[in-house]
């Protein structure tokens, strides 16, 4: 299991813990007063954990695929961003630490998943992740994360006095043990309103508006995971997720990417980011050096 230490003393202990965190996740320093988090694309899972997993578990199935490829933007080159390496199987980064239920009226598949959003196993029976294994994972998965996420929310703050938070995410278009019907492709969510302002409120659903090639809903069945709603509680950051139906841009049925699909879909979500970023620009908190 990876261990990451925050007290280095020596040169030879940073370049260490920074390749241990080089696995964990990728990370790109802001300039701008935008941060993208990508909690659920990555796909590694550690061979001891794999080792205990069903084959429908090592299928990595609910990964949101391929959003590192779909939000390479020259429009998010002066943001952050901050990308998972890690399975959601092993650690679910969108999850509180004490694995409280988003949606407690619905199935909650917890920090650490025994199941996939089908039902499926994820591991063989008798491996499932114990308690002791959870808050093990927690520490050497799940902090580092939010440590840096918060880190660069914290130091763009200080920088500019406020931060848009873009947290991305994919799903299938139809996940009938979760909700009946397909999804609608654009799902926006800011807890309600909660996790941004009044007038960042009105952008998103202004632009929402403005799809006409794609459905799209504004907190309804998704209104945002842990992050959306931690961190858009924070005082000057503005949150918002975007889940989108994997459907626009990928086969589902061979999970590899389509690029007819994409090619339609990436400039809407491009239209948006820019969208947000030029609110950014505008937003009247914002600092002059």
């Amino acid at each position: 299991m990876l261990a990451v230490s925050y007290a280095c003393n020596s040169y030879e202990q940073i370049k260490l813990t920074k390749r241990i965190l080089m696995k964990l996740f990728r990370f790109q320093k802001g300039y701008s007063p935008f941060v993208v988090s990508n909690p659920h694309s990555g796909v590694f899972i550690p061979p001891e954990i794999a080792e205990k997993m069903t084959e429908e578990g090592l299928r990595k199935t609910d990964t949101d695929w391929h959003l590192t490829r779909l939000y390479d933007l020259p429009a998010i080159e002066s943001g952050a961003m901050i990308s998972a390496n890690t399975s959601r199987y092993v650690i679910d980064l969108n999850r509180s630490a004490d694995d409280q239920a988003l949606y407690p009226e619905q199935i909650s598949t917890g920090i650490c998943p025994n199941s996939t959003f089908r039902g499926d196993a994820i591991y063989q029976p008798g491996e499932e992740p114990s308690e002791t294994e959870k808050k093990n994972r927690i520490e050497h998965y799940w902090k580092p994360y939010h440590a840096q996420l918060e880190a660069e929310l914290k130091r763009l703050i200080e920088k500019f006095g406020f931060v848009v938070l873009l947290d991305v995410h994919s799903i299938k278009q139809r996940v009938p043990r979760l909700f009946e019907g397909d999804l609608p492709d654009f799902n926006f969510g800011t807890n309600h309103g909660k996790s941004c302002g009044a007038a960042f409120q009105e952008l998103i659903e202004e632009f929402a508006e403005t799809i006409s090639d794609y459905s799209h809903v504004t907190n309804e069945r998704f209104v945002g995971g842990y992050i959306t709603r931690h961190y858009g509680a924070m005082e000057n950051v503005h949150a918002v997720q975007l889940e989108l139906n994997r459907s626009t841009y990928m086969d589902e049925a061979t999970l590899e990417w389509d690029f007819d699909k994409s090619v339609d879909v990436i400039p809407v979500i491009e239209r948006f980011v820019i969208s947000l970023m030029k609110w950014a620009e505008n937003h009247p908190a914002k600092k002059t050096f």
